[in-house]
């Protein structure tokens, strides 16, 4: 489905607008981008996800909205991404029809287990490691989480790692059995956008290559 996913962190992100750091997401590897505005009003955060979804749509890759299933169909996304603590699955399912893509975050393998029952087409495991990217981020869960939750569901949705993964411990979320890893600071955060997306997304890369051989 995807094998490298970023997500925008404003405060990071200083003079870069969402959309531009989106285009050099792209165009350094970055499949799916996530539009995250914890703080933002709905016309702010809806402005800046139809001009994300439009970059999204120039290069060919996926634009998702955090949270607010609202803001993902007015712009037009490619899907939504819920927490544990967002409107139910199925209910979202309802409003955004078949085609949008919906993920979830789970913090364990029976939640995951439920997101794919619900009709989840990916689900999101973490913090695997302890991050300050997240307000409300609790203790990081660590790389076993991801092996429970690939036991539980097998190949049933992609698994995506997220929290606190950087250059130097995105093989061990691979190794760990995720699908894809989800990148905050390890991106968003660097003076060059796209190069920190490029060397990510080939490391990612180069790991599938190795493990098929």
């Amino acid at each position: 489905m995807f094998e490298l996913y970023a997500i925008t962190d404003r405060e990071m992100l200083g003079k870069t607008t969402e959309a531009e750091a989106a285009r050099l997401c792209y165009e350094g590897g970055a499949d799916i981008v996530q539009l995250r505005m914890k703080d933002a009003d709905g016309g702010e955060m809806l402005r800046v996800a139809k001009e994300m979804q439009a970059v999204a749509d120039e290069y060919s890759k996926f634009f998702i909205v955090n949270d607010r299933v609202d803001i993902a169909i007015l712009s037009s996304a490619d899907g939504v991404h819920l927490g544990q603590s967002d409107i139910p699955l199925k209910e979202a399912r309802r409003l955004c029809g078949e085609e949008m893509i919906i993920g979830i975050s789970c913090d364990n393998a029976e939640q995951a287990r439920q997101a794919v029952e619900d009709g989840a087409d990916y689900v999101a495991i973490g913090s695997i490691f302890t991050t300050g990217t997240k307000k409300d981020a609790k203790q990081g869960v660590g790389l076993d989480a991801i092996m429970d939750v690939r036991n539980a569901i097998e190949d049933a949705v992609p698994i995506v790692a997220i929290g606190g993964i950087n250059r130097g411990n995105i093989l061990d979320v691979l190794a760990a059995g995720a699908d894809c890893p989800a990148v905050v600071s390890a991106i968003m955060a660097q003076p060059d956008i796209r190069a920190a997306a490029h060397e990510l997304k080939a490391m990612v890369l180069n790991y599938n290559r190795t493990r098929k051989n």
